[in-house]
């Protein structure tokens, strides 16, 4: 407290599904963090999530993890209210809540965050354009099992391939009156400013990377940004070679190169890529403590492919007819679009 009773710290309330959690997502925590001084981050439960969105890709114990990592986040609070309220904001002794200027949207189609704003303790953000959960989910949906099968496998079939391309055409579509402004293809590009926010300050180095033939499902900036959010990375190498090289060791000075318990794929040449740090006596395997994989992420997509296709559609109807209502002036969420 100031010597007149004001409060100093400012304390900012942040809440979220973060499924499938992007550079978006720690976007947005980056910049609720800038408003204040300490950042509580609330993550709806799946029960919440299923009730007012559909069924999330990630578990809650997953989501909760993945918010603790990123580098701006002090705290979580695991099962936060899916509507945002004034005594939620008091019992976390929070300044004001934040969120993206989008729309999010309860089960009943009112704003989730319309009593924080009328009580004057609402903040808004810029979301990061080009990206959501829903876009990623959609990356996955164009893709069948065999897609992500190595060479030798079978090839889809031709109702596979016809499913593919009308899906692959449905998302491509760039009408703004049709698609909800806030659903679609990931159209991101990474700028330098970006990169440095997200490094805190920090430029990192380009070298070549070696990729699979099928993967990654986001490209390499949305990758770079995603690492960089973690608070456990202090720099990251721009499109780093898959096989750690003697050069690159003493380049970066590397004192020991970590696996987790993922597979270990040999090289083009059907070479261990950790030949060097192995013989260096540099290399050591840790345990994940989970055995999800992109891979699996995938397959659970895959795997319930017609209830995400729902909820995107779901979703993208509640968008689009919110942002309808704002242009044409209605204050749905507080402001208008023009």
């Amino acid at each position: 407290m100031a010597a007149n009773g004001t409060k100093t710290n400012k304390r900012i309330w942040v809440d979220g599904c973060f499924d499938m959690v992007h550079f978006g997502h720690a976007n947005l925590i980056r910049q609720a963090k800038e408003l204040g001084d300490y950042l509580i981050v609330g993550v709806h439960s799946d029960e919440e999530i299923t009730k007012h969105k559909g069924p999330p890709v990630f578990n809650q114990a997953e989501r909760y993890e993945m918010v603790r990592a990123i580098k701006w986040v002090d705290e979580v609070v695991e099962g936060a209210p899916y509507s945002t309220t004034i005594e939620t904001l008091d019992e976390y002794n929070c300044d004001f809540g934040v969120h993206g200027d989008d729309i999010s949207i309860l089960a009943d189609g009112s704003d989730a965050y319309k009593t924080i704003k009328d009580a004057g303790r609402y903040r808004e953000v810029q979301r990061t354009q080009g990206v959501s959960t829903t876009d990623v989910v959609g990356r996955m949906l164009l893709l069948t099992k065999t897609h992500h099968k190595r060479e030798g496998d079978a090839a889809p079939d031709a109702n596979q391939v016809k499913n593919i391309q009308k899906l692959r055409t449905n998302s491509l579509k760039r009408d703004p009156t049709a698609h909800s402004p806030w659903t679609g293809v990931s159209q991101f590009l990474a700028t330098t400013q970006k990169i440095i926010q997200f490094s805190s300050g920090k430029q990192p180095n380009e070298i070549n990377r070696y990729c699979g033939s099928n993967y990654p499902i986001m490209n390499l900036h949305e990758r770079v940004l995603s690492v960089l959010a973690c608070k456990y990375v202090h720099e990251v190498v721009i499109g780093a070679p898959y096989v750690v090289s003697a050069e690159m060791m003493d380049h970066f000075k590397v004192d020991m190169v970590v696996h987790g318990n993922s597979q270990i794929f040999a090289d083009e040449e059907g070479n261990d890529p950790y030949e060097e740090p192995k013989k260096r006596g540099m290399f050591v395997l840790v345990n994940n403590s989970s055995d999800l994989t992109t891979p699996d992420i995938v397959e659970r997509i895959i795997e319930h492919r017609q209830r995400y296709i729902k909820r995107n559609e779901k979703k993208e109807a509640k968008e689009m007819a919110n942002y309808e209502l704002l242009r044409k002036g209605n204050s749905v969420n507080g402001h208008s679009v023009k």
